[in-house]
């Protein structure tokens, strides 16, 4: 049981409250890479963003997958693998603007309108998750 700041403190035990993560109520790993798999598809056959990837999408997209499981409350496989995200330093190579940043946005909101019709999440962790896609698509902008 936690006790506070230190061991022999007057305090009262703190009960241990169970918060659930996103990654947990989504059902983990497996909704994200969904999730990645189904925002390539559009990715692919996008002719303004198609350019800013390598020819073979599997890397980039296990990395966002990995990235979004860690972000999330998953397991911290993306940092263990490629260290610290960086976002910014790692698009930087790129120019986004915002009709790239707006076509992000499509796609990858197409793949989470997609699985939240499904039920595969629940509608405020989708937007949630919508939030933060957005919040991160902006910081992105650099063109």
């Amino acid at each position: 049981m936690n006790y506070g700041r230190e061991s022999g403190s007057s305090l009262k035990p703190i009960l241990s409250i169970p918060v659930s993560t996103l990654y947990e109520r989504v059902g983990g790993e497996q909704f994200f890479v969904d999730l990645v798999d189904r925002f390539y598809l559009g990715v692919a056959g996008d002719p303004l963003l198609r350019p800013l990837y390598p020819a073979d999408l599997v890397e980039p997209a296990r990395h966002l997958a990995l990235f979004l499981v860690q972000y999330w409350g998953g397991p911290g496989t993306y940092s263990e693998q490629r260290g610290h995200p960086r976002l910014r330093m790692r698009h930087a190579p790129f120019v986004i603007g915002a009709p790239e940043r707006d076509a992000w946005l499509r796609h990858m909101g197409a793949a989470l309108g997609g699985l939240e019709t499904e039920g595969r999440i629940e509608p405020p962790d989708a937007d949630e998750l919508r939030a933060y896609l957005d919040m991160a698509a902006n910081t992105l902008v650099n063109g």
